[in-house]
């Protein structure tokens, strides 16, 4: 009895061995695919905006804005599943506002942010910004775009 106790007990020390090496492999190559974590670089305006699924390069685009104008920028809208053909439903986008800070340096924060696809403005001073197409946009009712912007026709 003592023997088969004594085989147990070893080849369970054996396996325990085995999966603290293996586990310690595992740590090692995760710690090498990091990747940074931009959402300190940005708030949400409610717990409902989701945000947890942006991509890292919008994730830089806010961390970029925020940088340039030295507030976070506050996430109004994040993903949105069933908005279509909006980025927002790809979790690519982001509608943003910078507490204390003028739309106009918001764009151009947005304007010079590595990676900016599109850039939009509406007239409660909400910007948007996604990874899509490069593109610019003002909604802001008919013929009251903002300068540097293009408006977009929607269809």
């Amino acid at each position: 009895m003592r023997i088969i106790f004594r085989v147990a007990l070893a080849c369970l020390m054996t396996v325990s061995l085995a999966y603290q090496t293996e586990a310690g492999e595992n740590r090692k190559r995760r710690g090498t695919s990091f990747k940074h974590d931009y959402s300190a670089y940005y708030t949400v305006q409610r717990i409902s905006v989701r945000t947890a699924c942006f991509p890292e390069k919008l994730g830089a685009i806010l961390a970029h804005i925020a940088k340039e104008t030295g507030q976070k920028p506050m996430v109004t809208s994040g993903h949105r599943p069933h908005s279509g053909r909006s980025q927002h439903s790809h979790c690519y986008a982001a509608d943003i506002r910078v507490p204390g800070v003028s739309e106009k340096v918001i764009l151009a924060a947005a304007a010079g942010a590595p990676g900016i696809g599109g850039i939009g403005r509406y007239c409660n001073g909400i910007v948007h910004v996604d990874i899509g197409p490069k593109r610019t946009w003002a909604h802001c009712g008919r013929g009251k775009g903002l300068a540097g912007l293009k408006r977009r026709s929607r269809s």
